[in-house]
């Protein structure tokens, strides 16, 4: 198959399932072209027991998905920075404390108690596991995933400053996960990082990205200042989104977090400059569609991910117990980091149920769970990984309106 055919397959699947969501089931766009591509890549697999030719179809689906490129080095950098671009910066300079805290704080705690439940667990369901490998699960799956989190925000009317919370934290964890994970495989091929090295790649790393992403921002907003035409504008953004993670991926610097940065100083400097001089309504137009339209081929993707995930060479009840724990772990950390804000800021308004069912998994995970190296522990994170990311895209981002009317009546009738 052509990459032109491939191409045009997905995203005719895209629309076609998107207009079913829209038109029948009445179901978000993401949520419900990932559901339906999951139910349409398991008919394809029972279908090839009675038709042989589907299966090998099927693999050549598949074969051309080369799932962590296209997401590591490829889609990522526009939707990071497109989430961080329309993102309400006011808002989310207001939450610094609890961002930072979830992000850094909460991702390391995650990690940690991810892997020892893991470890503790896995083995007493017949799955042999080793204490590397649990943490680098633990690692890849504690960041919520900002394309996931950012689509449900946009969708469910959640309280503004839980908004910032909540994405705020997904847009920077991400780049604190990958870093310890990063430092995890090295780890697992035997050049284990020191405490020091590790904090010196943390700040590196991460640090190194920021400002790398801001001092592009800012060469992008004097030069968006020089020109009156809005389609050079939109290509000036466009080259700072690629170019910027492009950038820092070459200088092993972390590539999401100067993507993300880049967005968020963007809005920033463009704010000092009136529209007559730069053409906002034209770029945020353009940005948003690129995010939604993006979002919907990603998750029609995700869908046919169940295809090459082997679920068979590992017992279904191993990613129950990764949901289980990972849903657990989530309410415990985000637990103890608010009830922290809040002894620090008496009175801090937040949600610990909406914070925790929130926090999303997406394709960032499965793309950093498909380079951990091929061997028998791979398979079991690849199982685990999937089952969470499918429960918590399809059952936690699809009742998240179900909860927030829950809460607001219950809110109410207090009042």
């Amino acid at each position: 198959m052509r990459t032109l055919e491939f191409f045009s397959l997905i995203v005719t699947t895209a629309a076609v399932l998107g207009w079913i969501c829209r038109r029948w089931l009445r179901l978000p766009l993401t949520i419900g072209t990932m559901l339906l591509t999951v139910i349409l890549s398991l008919s394809l697999l029972g279908a090839s027991h009675f038709y042989p030719g589907m299966k090998t179809w099927a693999g050549l689906i598949v074969g051309h998905i080369e799932f962590e490129n296209l997401i590591l080095h490829g889609i990522l950098s526009v939707l990071l920075f497109a989430g961080a671009f329309l993102l309400d910066i006011k808002s989310l300079l207001e939450e610094n404390l609890p961002v930072a805290l979830l992000s850094v704080a909460g991702t390391a705690m995650s990690t940690l108690a991810t892997a020892a439940i893991l470890y503790a667990t896995l083995p007493l369901l017949g799955l042999q596991v080793d204490w590397l490998h649990c943490l680098l699960f633990g690692a890849l799956i504690s960041p919520t995933d900002p394309i996931a989190v950012l689509e449900m925000l946009k969708r469910v009317g959640v309280p503004r400053n839980i908004q910032a919370q909540l994405a705020g934290e997904s847009l920077f964890n991400d780049g604190v996960g990958a870093v310890i994970f990063l430092a995890l495989l090295e780890a697992s091929r035997g050049e284990a990082p020191s405490p020091t090295r590790f904090f010196a790649l943390l700040v590196i790393k991460a640090g190194g990205g920021l400002a790398l992403g801001i001092v592009l921002a800012w060469i992008t907003s004097k030069l968006m200042r020089w020109t009156d035409a809005y389609q050079v504008e939109i290509l000036l953004t466009i080259a700072l989104a690629t170019g910027a993670y492009a950038l820092a991926d070459d200088w092993h610097l972390s590539a999401p977090l100067a993507a993300v940065a880049a967005g968020i100083a963007l809005r920033r400097f463009n704010m000092h400059h009136p529209p007559h001089i730069i053409s906002h309504e034209s770029i945020d137009t353009f940005w948003e569609v690129i995010d939604e339209v993006q979002n919907a081929i990603l998750f029609v993707l995700l869908g046919f991910e169940v295809l090459a995930i082997p679920f068979a060479n590992v017992p279904l009840t191993a990613g129950a117990a990764a949901i289980v724990t990972v849903s657990v772990v989530r309410v415990a950390v985000v637990t103890v980091l608010i009830t922290l804000v809040r002894a620090m800021r008496p009175g801090y308004p937040s949600s610990i149920r909406i914070l925790s069912w929130g926090g999303l998994r997406g394709g960032l995970s499965l793309a950093l769970a498909l380079s951990v190296p091929h061997g028998p522990q791979r398979t079991w994170i690849l199982v685990a990984t999937y089952s969470v990311v499918l429960f918590s895209i399809v059952i936690q981002g699809g009742s998240m309106d179900l909860i927030l009317k829950r809460l607001m009546k219950a809110s109410a009738s207090r009042a």
